[in-house]
């Protein structure tokens, strides 16, 4: 069990914010990263669709041996984190209890912003999660789904991004909110532009490091954390063009992500079962 693999899943690239943080703070973990680029985005889809996908994923990774699995999607973990621990047979964490928990600690007037996809913002799991915590905080959500496309195309720093972001945040701002959740895996690609509109006085909060942190704690405390001395085995797979994960990949991580593995969106489907248990 311990020298096992985590698997960490989202809808696309913007997971690998996720596979960073965790390369970064347990090297010694084999990752298996699992981005459904066949079917992205997930931030405009139905919760039953998301629940779908996400089981089906989630049973890939269980049947990869993974010890571990973490939701990276913020769609996901908002919609569909129960259905998928109620379908594999490990441990599952998503990002938005330790996004929530962050921002919690981190605020000082009591007012946090959150920005999410559609489906994150619309399914108000922030807003639970941070007030099942401190239900006297205040909350302020707003979607921002052009920031993806905007961070997968390399765009941050440019005058269009900081314009799209002035959009989207100036209601924010105006509020009064000191702390900033990005509620969604490719923001922090983003995130001088954000804070340029947001000013020096709003704290950002990135889940992926909080994330991986809580990760890390909870393997110790099962007593299931690597004793590899060697360097680490990472896999990804996708669903759908290897070749634009792999480049836009690099964007995210510094460098070349490879090999790439493809896995037939069709087979996916047999994967929502339940795994057998000599896994």
């Amino acid at each position: 069990m311990k020298n096992r693999p985590i698997g960490i899943f989202d809808s696309g690239v913007g997971g690998l914010t996720v596979f960073d943080a965790l390369a970064r703070t347990s090297p010694a973990e084999s990752l298996v990263y699992f981005g459904d680029t066949g079917r992205y985005p997930y931030g405009v889809r139905s919760k039953r669709v998301i629940v779908e996908y996400s089981r089906q994923i989630a049973g890939f990774l269980e049947r990869q041996g993974c010890k571990f699995l973490v939701v990276a999607c913020n769609s996901a973990s908002s919609l569909a984190l129960e259905e998928v621990r109620a379908s594999v047979s490990v441990e599952v964490i998503g990002v938005i209890e330790p996004g929530a928990a962050a921002a919690v600690r981190a605020t000082r007037n009591g007012h946090i912003g959150v920005i999410g996809t559609e489906a994150t913002i619309r399914s108000g799991s922030y807003t639970r999660a941070i007030h099942a915590i401190r239900p006297d905080i205040k909350i302020s959500a707003v979607a921002c789904p052009l920031f993806v496309a905007l961070a997968e195309e390399g765009f941050a720093g440019k005058p269009a991004t900081r314009l799209v972001a002035e959009e989207y945040l100036s209601g924010l701002v105006d509020a009064g909110v000191d702390t900033l959740v990005l509620g969604c895996t490719h923001y922090p690609l983003l995130k001088s532009d954000i804070a340029a509109v947001m000013g020096p006085r709003v704290g950002l909060i990135d889940s992926a490091t909080e994330v991986a942190r809580v990760v890390g704690n909870r393997l110790v405390s099962l007593n299931h954390h690597s004793e590899r001395n060697e360097t680490a085995d990472h896999q990804f797979y996708v669903s759908d063009t290897p070749e634009r994960f792999a480049s836009v990949g690099k964007r995210f991580l510094g460098y070349q992500v490879a090999p790439v593995h493809l896995v037939d969106m069709e087979a996916l489907q047999h994967f929502a079962e339940p795994a057998s248990s000599d896994i």
